[in-house]
């Protein structure tokens, strides 16, 4: 028996030694090396393609607020025979099953007078080829897959390696090899599988992404998605539909694409939460949108959709928008910002809107703080949107400091104007209010800090009671600061951003009011004996102060358009009893502005301008401003004076157009040329100070003269330096 048994143990070896060579053309050789080769070196190859693909798909993350790329693949850089495939996109995974099919192809095959007798070679190449695409080196890839098509045509995986170097050709941006190859697999459908259909349309609906062509675009994807067999892909494709759709202003269609994946069974959740939130960016006059609220409230509810409240709080606080419900709206919009996982992008764009709320409202200080923040989160962002908020944020500049200061005049000059009686009550109630907040602050430190050191669970970052054990107050509490305060250096005084008062217009400085110390805070005497008494301190304040509601009136009137706030400041103004000089052309001022919102007011300013000043450049401006230009002498008229300060320009004497043009933008006030000093003066900003300053100079003609054709030439102008960029 041990005798038989040692027979056949010797015969089993000597059939295994003879199969494990791949010389011999031979049943057993043929079978034993595609057994081999299929459940050892390939299954191993393919474990380690597909964790090599999950990681790649874990760290790619889709920018949905941009038509999604057909397949979610992203490429660094065109890696070029001889190099690594890009860096960022290295993967372990992907180099071990490149491993194991070159592993397999060296020492598996069985290439015998030129035919290869292994039935899974044609496998490792395809394997071999479709690593490689993924570490993207795609010329490799490329003769991989070349390799397939050439020496095994009637392989039972032909048509899917068509379609992976149709792919690999579009990656090195040969989208006409790709487009022949692809067309050529699509020639016959009815003899193709349904698995090769749709992996097929939509190879070739990325070959038409690149060629420009939606239209054949959205056909080859609604080819891919009439079935199931992949439904991540399927779920992807019918995204970009929706997506094109409403590109298209398709919006039925767009919807109909987006409520498929809503319903589809199995598809990744991702898609479908991005598909409701798609769902309100085609709201239209036609929408349900107290269903469409609801709807948003109930996915705001649902815990699993924690990830995504920073994008559906931002939707929800569209829809209000839209219905003028601008509180709701805000609140939302504020909640999509604090967010615990808000995406920076998310965060600047519902800044953006918190920005424009307050814009709207012509709150100009606050607006600009939104506006910062949002720029803040973009550093890195050069696009159209931002570009053009960081011009608006800049025409924000004068009206933001320009109100800082007259809110600081005020109210010093507010002080000076008491009595000491008067400034004391004032003071001492502002003291009473500081000891109220000072033992409110006090007593909520005992209650919810001090006393738990003892509880271990309280000294757990992010779980503490203690403000500052709670990582999300505080990263809230810093969100906060900075929105108010802005970028505030460690200092102490670090809540006066400018200490100084402006002494008078040449720019000297005044210390007018020291700093209260801590120590001092509760001391009444120490904020009465900082109030300024000097009477040439008072009254620099009073000129700055002047000049500050000036200036706002002609920013809000010029550059915003909002007349009711112009109105108020040089009304205001003309309370302060201001110099002779700024009184004339402040009415003036308020008769231009009443001419359109209060007939009645603008008949006032008028008759008093036409009666008192008659003699006025500004009296004869309101009765015939026409007159005013043909009355003047050949030489002093603006269009000769025009002409000089062109000649200037032509000459590069750009310093002094600037200056000469700024001096005739004052004498020619609301004249039909004043835009032409206005562009003039901002090309010469541009050949003296560069892109910028020329950008920010144009941006104002732009803005503030678009209905002539110096402010069109502007926008022109400012369009062709932004290609630049």
């Amino acid at each position: 028996m041990k005798k038989s048994l040692n027979i056949y143990v010797t015969l089993f070896v000597a059939l295994v030694i003879a199969g494990c060579s791949t010389k011999k053309d031979a049943f057993l050789n043929r079978n034993f090396q595609s057994l081999n080769t299929k459940f050892n070196v390939l299954y191993n190859g393919d474990v380690a393609f597909q964790k090599g693909l999950e990681e790649l798909n874990s760290k790619y993350k889709d920018d949905y607020w941009k038509r999604l790329p057909i397949e979610p693949l992203k490429v660094e850089e065109l890696a070029l025979p001889g190099m690594d495939g890009a860096k960022d996109n290295s993967n372990a995974s992907f180099e071990k099953s490149e491993e194991k099919a070159v592993n397999a192809i060296q020492k598996r095959s069985m290439n015998i007078k030129g035919k290869e007798r292994n039935n899974q070679i044609d496998n490792a190449y395809f394997l071999l080829g479709k690593s490689r695409y993924y570490s993207q080196r795609f010329v490799p890839a490329l003769e991989a897959f070349n390799y397939v098509l050439q020496k095994y045509p009637t392989a039972d995986l032909i048509h899917e390696t068509r379609i992976w170097q149709a792919k690999t050709h579009l990656r090195l941006k040969n989208e006409d090899q790709a487009y022949t190859s692809l067309k050529y697999l699509l020639k016959k459908p009815e003899l193709l599988e349904e698995v090769i259909l749709e992996k097929g349309h939509t190879a070739m609906a990325m070959v038409f992404t690149e060629m420009d062509s939606l239209d054949q675009v959205v056909h080859h994807l609604k080819k891919a998605v009439l079935t199931d067999n992949d439904r991540e892909q399927k779920a992807r494709n019918l995204f970009v539909l929706g997506q094109i759709y409403r590109e298209r202003n398709q919006k039925d269609s767009s919807q109909i694409a987006f409520q498929q994946i809503i319903e589809m069974k199995k598809a990744p959740y991702k898609y479908q939460i991005h598909s409701h939130i798609e769902k309100v960016k085609n709201v239209s006059d036609e929408t349900d949108t107290s269903l469409l609220i609801e709807t948003l409230g109930k996915l705001i509810k649902d815990r699993e959709n924690r990830p995504y409240l920073d994008e559906l709080h931002y939707q929800t606080g569209i829809v209000e928008k839209r219905l003028e419900r601008i509180d709701v709206a805000k609140e939302h919009f504020e909640k999509s910002v604090h967010a615990k996982s808000a995406k920076k992008f998310q965060q600047g764009l519902s800044y953006e809107q918190l920005g424009n709320i307050y814009f709207d409202r012509a709150e100009f200080v606050s607006a600009g703080a939104y506006y910062d923040s949002v720029i803040d989160f973009s550093k890195l962002d050069n696009s159209k949107r931002i570009r053009r908020l960081k011009r608006k944020r800049a025409n924000l500049d004068e009206v933001i400091v320009h109100e800082q200061i007259r809110h600081k005049t005020d109210s010093i000059l507010n002080l000076v104007a008491m009595t000491l009686t008067e400034q004391e009550a004032f003071f001492q109630d502002h003291i009473n209010t500081l000891k109220e907040v000072d033992e409110k602050a006090r007593q909520d430190e005992i209650n919810s800090g001090f006393g738990g050191f003892n509880d271990t669970q309280n000294l757990t970052a992010g779980n503490g009671k203690w403000y500052f054990y709670n990582t999300q107050v505080v990263g809230f509490g810093e969100q906060e600061f900075k929105r108010v305060w802005g970028n505030r250096p460690l200092e102490d005084n670090w809540r006066l951003s400018d200490k100084t008062i402006v002494r008078n217009e040449d720019t000297d400085e005044v210390e007018v009011l020291d700093v209260i110390e801590e120590s001092e805070k509760y001391n009444l005497e120490s904020y009465i004996t900082r109030i300024p008494t000097d009477e040439n301190v008072i009254d620099s304040l009073k000129t700055l102060r002047n000049n500050s509601y000036y200036n706002l009136g002609l920013t809000y009137k010029e550059q915003f358009k909002e007349n009711e706030i112009a109105a108020s400041r040089f009304e205001n103004l003309l309370t302060f009893s201001p110099s002779d000089k700024m009184i004339l052309p402040t009415k003036y001022h308020l008769f231009k502005i009443y001419s359109e919102i209060d007939a009645l007011k603008a008949n006032k300013y008028k008759a008093d301008i036409t009666s008192n000043y008659s003699d006025s450049k500004y009296s004869k401006l309101i009765l015939n401003p026409q007159l005013v230009i043909a009355a003047a002498d050949d030489e002093n008229s603006p269009e000769k004076i025009y002409e000089a300060v062109y000649c200037d320009f032509e000459e590069e004497k750009f310093e002094e157009v600037i200056t000469k043009s700024e001096k005739a933008i004052k004498i020619y006030d609301d004249l039909p040329i004043l835009p032409k000093f206005e562009l003039l003066r901002a090309y010469a900003i541009g050949k003296k100070s560069g892109v910028e300053a020329f950008k920010t100079a144009l941006e104002f003609v732009k803005l503030n003269y678009a209905n002539t054709e110096e402010g069109r030439k502007a926008a022109e102008v400012i369009e062709a330096i932004s290609t630049l960029d």
